[in-house]
């Protein structure tokens, strides 16, 4: 059986309406939500002009590896946090400039990024820091739609 966690994921950007079914497709089929234990998804709770924030709880491996690699493939900025699994893996952050590759992130169950002695090390400065900290707590753009 498969390790399964809560998880949420903001996504942004700049999307073409022709991707629309595609993107809503993706969605529903992770059984995401727009709050907690909310309502199952549906385009209409899609906000032009803002990022859209989904979560769902019991979700493998705290990954929604399909859409992660659509919005990927078409660019679109996301941020994703996962919580741990006793035993397998601590709670984390990826994020998706819109560029580039995705960057993980150490996390708590709150979503506050963490760094460990190792990581101090390596990044060397304060100044390096609290860069790692910036990139970590990328601000997730608004969706716009395009015609």
């Amino acid at each position: 059986m498969t390790d399964r966690v809560s998880a949420s994921i903001t996504i942004g950007g700049t999307l073409p309406r022709s991707l629309l079914p595609d993107f809503f497709a993706l969605i529903q089929e992770q059984g995401l939500s727009t709050e907690w234990d909310g309502e199952p998804f549906t385009p209409a709770m899609v906000r032009e002009g803002m990022s859209l924030e989904l979560m769902a709880h019991e979700v493998a491996w705290g990954r929604f590896e399909r859409l992660e690699s659509w919005c990927v493939e078409h660019d679109l900025p996301f941020a994703r946090w996962s919580g741990g699994y006793c035993g397998q893996w601590g709670a984390e952050r990826a994020v998706f400039t819109g560029a580039g590759e995705v960057q993980c992130y150490a996390a708590d169950e709150d979503d506050y990024l963490l760094i460990g002695r190792c990581t101090v090390e390596r990044l060397g400065s304060y100044a390096a820091i609290l860069g790692h900290f910036a990139a970590g707590d990328f601000a997730v753009p608004p969706l716009r739609l395009m015609p």
